[in-house]
């Protein structure tokens, strides 16, 4: 276990990972490319909705199904849409050159923070690990950097050996759906030392939060800000009977969301802002919209949140 102080030129960007972590959908036009002016107006949305960190090429945003000139575009218009109203965390992922000149190019646009994607690649040892994101994470010093965990077997001394070489990681989306883990993890790393998010959203939030998180990743923010927010506010204040009202009144949307090995995590997100008019349900494979069947459900879930 490590007891490491953390770097103070980064206590903006850790208060930033510290707070519902919006991941913004995609929206496409009906010609298939990046709807830009919805784009524009969905960010807006969440700006004007109070939400103050915001992640452009996350997986909600559809992340793996865009080339690399549309990550770019959505980076660029995320910094440009938020300006100084809100902390950018940008994904980059994929080969080391290719994270690399990603994290390059959020931090000529002037995001503060790149969010590291787990590696997809099936054969990954534990040094590797390291190895990848310490590339990553030396190619901007400048930057915060946010390892995104969903591998059970890496231990927390590997993220500890992490930090001890980059000082800029700085906080971590974790994502294994255990929360003894998750306690165990983060003690093992050094508890103080990182910004610990909740990766796996608000249904994850109240356990992560006990056990030492302090933010939490949201696609449902795109749909009602409010609610994500009600939840941060009765986590903060350690009222978490308020905060379990909250997932109950969000519980059936992430089960549909989670159905299938979460097959319709974007999907329910996408009918959801269709059904208030906001953008179109398209997304890209290996997604695929909701049946008309299934469509009606989504949307008496979100009328009821009075948004």
């Amino acid at each position: 276990m490590t007891s490491a102080a953390f770097d103070t030129r980064f206590e903006t960007q850790r208060a930033a990972l510290a707070d519902v972590v919006a991941i913004p959908v995609t929206p496409f036009a009906e010609d298939g490319r990046i709807d830009q002016d919805t784009h524009r107006a969905l960010l807006r949305r969440l700006l004007d909705g109070g939400v103050t960190t915001l992640t452009p090429c996350g997986n909600t945003g559809e992340f793996y199904a865009l080339t690399a000139p549309e990550r770019r575009l959505v980076t660029q218009l995320t910094v440009e849409e938020a300006g100084d109203r809100a902390s950018i965390l940008v994904g980059v992922g994929h080969d080391v050159p290719t994270a690399v000149a990603s994290a390059r190019h959020a931090r000529e646009l002037g995001a503060q923070m790149i969010m590291v994607h787990q590696p997809v690649h099936p054969y990954v040892s534990q040094a590797g690990w390291v190895d990848y994101h310490r590339a990553i994470a030396e190619a901007v010093p400048e930057l915060g950097v946010v390892p995104y965990i969903r591998n059970a077997q890496l231990p927390g001394a590997r993220l500890a050996e992490l930090a001890d070489a980059c000082p800029n990681v700085i906080g971590v989306k974790y994502a294994v759906p255990d929360a003894a883990r998750f306690a165990a993890f983060a003690r093992d790393a050094g508890l103080d030392r990182f910004v610990w998010v909740a990766g796996l959203a608000e249904p994850y939030a109240p356990s992560y939060f006990s056990a030492g998180a302090t933010g939490f990743t949201s696609g449902l923010v795109n749909v009602a800000p409010a609610v994500s927010l009600n939840m941060l506010q009765s986590l903060r204040a350690g009222d978490y009977p308020a905060a379990m009202k909250v997932w109950e009144q969000i519980r059936r949307f992430e089960e549909l969301r989670a159905e299938g090995g979460s097959a319709n995590n974007v999907t329910v997100v996408k009918e959801a802002l269709a059904s208030l008019g906001l953008c179109r349900r398209d997304v890209r494979p290996p997604s695929k919209p909701l049946p008309e069947s299934e469509r009606a459900e989504v949307a008496a879930i979100t009328a009821g949140w009075s948004i």
